[in-house]
């Protein structure tokens, strides 16, 4: 797998997206794990289409960190981009922005997987 490949994923602050909502907090502004989520998206679709046919990704580790409030209605953008491939591990670059800047940003941790076999673990 080549580093460099990078993603961006985007979304519109919603209540769904809020604190409040999922439980990891009480105020009406973006939740850490909403972040989070559009950055492992970024993730796994920076290197989609790059994977041999039934294989997807798992995330495995994430680091980041949460440093301002993105109000709803806000859209915030995640990218993802691959720094390292060692085997099945791949190991991205992660950075959430809205329009004032940056919000959050850290180290993102993925494992290349077949799929059948994968599920057929549950």
């Amino acid at each position: 797998m080549q580093t460099g490949l990078a993603h961006t994923s985007c979304a519109v602050v919603d209540a769904t997206m809020t604190a409040q909502a999922l439980g990891s907090g009480d105020m009406e502004v973006l939740a850490t794990p909403a972040m989070v989520a559009l950055m492992e998206n970024a993730a796994m679709l920076a290197v989609a289409a790059h994977l041999p046919e039934g294989s997807t990704t798992v995330g495995s580790m994430i680091e980041t960190t949460h440093l301002r409030p993105s109000k709803p209605g806000t859209e915030v953008r995640a990218t993802a981009t691959l720094v390292e491939a060692d085997g099945r591990r791949l190991t991205f670059d992660v950075r959430a922005e809205d329009e004032a800047g940056t919000i959050g940003e850290g180290r993102h941790v993925r494992y290349v997987v077949d799929r059948a076999r994968f599920l057929s673990k549950l």
